[in-house]
């Protein structure tokens, strides 16, 4: 009996230290659960807790009458589910929106936000914010805007390590699964490129008829805080990053976005409307700066001496798949004559880029000087001119009624010279389109959206000469009227390619006054 007892007394020792041991473990492992959210958000390169707006409140409730005892306040909301928990979570069918914008990446609360004219899309201003960009924007003078979808996201990486100043980037996701995948890579980008992070501030726009759901975004949120979660993808390689994830989009979402037109314009004034320096350059994001072109620009405009409304034309040209990308405009005019260069569009719409008079601005290459310049003013402007320019951003906004493809840009420059701007090319500096373009890339869709695009630009060609108090000339009126026909390919009988002394690279004859000149007869055939 007594070795029984001391058998019984044994194995209770035993199982109070095996309870104390495991209760020790518990405690720690509790602890390193709520540390890994922060590490994860920091090695994301988020910024911590503590800096990130604070989730927007709840409403409070209507005051009692004085007489009564005030409401017991409200039980504390229980904590979330850690981070960095190994699979991934299910939201709550319930999930606030804003407990969902104080956990995801985009500071969205989907309560809010503004409404486009129309109503047609929704838009968040600073959706992510550059960590370097308010500073950026006090030290530049110019603030380069953008606009992506997110399949074409993968060129900001170039982008933002040619341009050294603010980024504004406006990002467009449709439906559920484009905002997940948006946000992970846009997490991807800050986690792996430092020039991203510092200087690209985020906002976002999606369409009222595939809004992203609450739920979704929980989910969005776990996937971009939680590696498990999510593919591995490699810093090394953004574009196999994004294909890796675009294949995850819905057939739905692909069907959607192939049918719907894009709001270019809506992204375009989303972008502009918030970089905060004194000037802004304009771009679409597969459109590569020069290098240095920030500095240059930022050293030209503080010395600039403008008398009217002037606006500055950066020169773009298309860049073959298998060059390096130009040092300077002396490497860019080789590849021109070696026909690995050459005009934006040259070959597939000459008239967005002609009126730059391109001959005359590649004449001067080997003896220029470094510094940013006046090349020459813009003496033929054309219907149809859409170049990528700087300007204050008191220029008049991109008209929301133009969507998808066709006068889009070129209708808020033609405004521009309505009003009376005056068009300025600037040298050495340049952009780059990778890929030299032709007529067979060219999905029949656009030209439908073409299309429907001439009938809305009917309607806004008078209502701009009505604003500026001015007559449409009649030159205008059939010169538009043919432009909608089809304009000539470069080479083709009457087309600008043979007319001018500047030849195929642009120029020609000086615009007649009062109006803007008509357009050459249209090509044969």
């Amino acid at each position: 009996m007594i070795q029984l007892g001391c058998r019984l007394w044994n194995l209770s020792i035993a199982s109070v230290v095996v309870l104390t041991f495991s209760n020790i473990l518990l405690t720690v492992r509790l602890l390193h659960s709520s540390d890994c959210g922060a590490a994860s958000r920091a090695a994301l390169g988020d910024p911590p807790p503590h800096q990130a707006p604070p989730p927007a409140q709840p409403a409070p409730a209507r005051a009692p009458p004085p007489t009564t005892a005030p409401p017991a306040p409200a039980a504390p909301p229980a904590p979330a589910a850690p981070l960095c928990r190994p699979a991934r979570p299910t939201a709550p069918a319930n999930a606030s929106a804003a407990a969902v914008a104080a956990s995801s990446l985009f500071r969205a609360d989907l309560r809010l936000g503004r409404w486009d004219a129309r109503h047609l899309y929704k838009m968040y201003d600073f959706a992510v914010v550059g960590e370097r960009y308010a500073e950026l924007s006090d030290t530049f003078s110019v603030c380069l805007a953008t606009q992506s979808s997110v399949e074409k996201l993968r060129s900001l990486v170039q982008v933002a390590h040619h341009w050294s100043g603010p980024i504004s980037a406006a990002v467009y996701a449709a439906g559920d699964d484009e905002y997940t995948l948006l946000q992970i890579y846009v997490a991807y980008l800050r986690k792996c490129f430092a020039a991203v992070r510092e200087r690209v501030s985020f906002h976002l726009a999606y369409p009222k008829d595939r809004p992203p759901r609450p739920e979704a975004v929980e989910l969005a949120a776990a996937a971009v805080l939680d590696p498990p979660a999510r593919p591995e993808l490699d810093c090394r390689r953004p574009e196999s990053a994004l294909a890796e994830l675009l294949r995850l989009r819905r057939p739905d979402t692909f069907s959607y976005r192939s049918k719907a037109p894009y709001p270019q314009n809506h992204m375009r004034n989303l972008a502009r409307r918030n970089c905060q320096a004194d000037y802004v350059f304009l771009t679409d994001v597969d459109i590569i700066p020069s290098a240095r072109l920030a500095e240059g620009l930022d050293v030209f405009l503080r010395g600039a001496r403008c008398s009217g409304l002037c606006a500055y034309v950066i020169p773009t040209y298309e860049l073959h798949d298998q060059v390096r990308f130009p040092r300077n405009k002396t490497d860019l005019v080789r590849l021109a004559k070696r026909g690995l260069a050459r005009p934006f569009h040259q070959k597939v719409f000459i008239y967005n880029q002609f009126a730059t008079n391109f001959s005359r601005w590649q004449e001067s290459a080997e003896s220029e000087s470094s510094a940013v310049h006046i090349s020459h003013n813009v003496t033929n402007f054309e219907f149809l001119y859409e170049p990528f320019y700087v300007a204050p951003d008191t220029v008049p906004a991109h008209d929301e009624r133009f969507m998808g493809y066709g006068f889009t840009r070129n209708t808020q420059v033609y405004e521009m010279y309505v009003t009376g701007y005056q068009f300025y090319v600037l040298s050495p500096v340049f952009t780059c389109h990778w890929g030299l373009q032709t007529k067979k890339q060219r999905p029949s869709w656009r030209e439908r959206q073409n299309s429907f695009n001439f009938r809305q630009f009917e309607v806004f060609k008078h209502e701009i000469f009505a604003r500026n108090r001015k007559e449409l000339p009649a030159a205008a009126a059939a010169s538009h009227s043919q432009a909608h026909q089809g304009a000539p390919r470069a080479g083709a009988a009457g087309a600008p390619a043979a007319a001018g002394p500047a030849g195929a690279l642009g120029g020609g004859a000086r615009g007649a006054p009062g109006g803007p000149p008509p357009l050459p007869p249209r090509a044969q055939g």
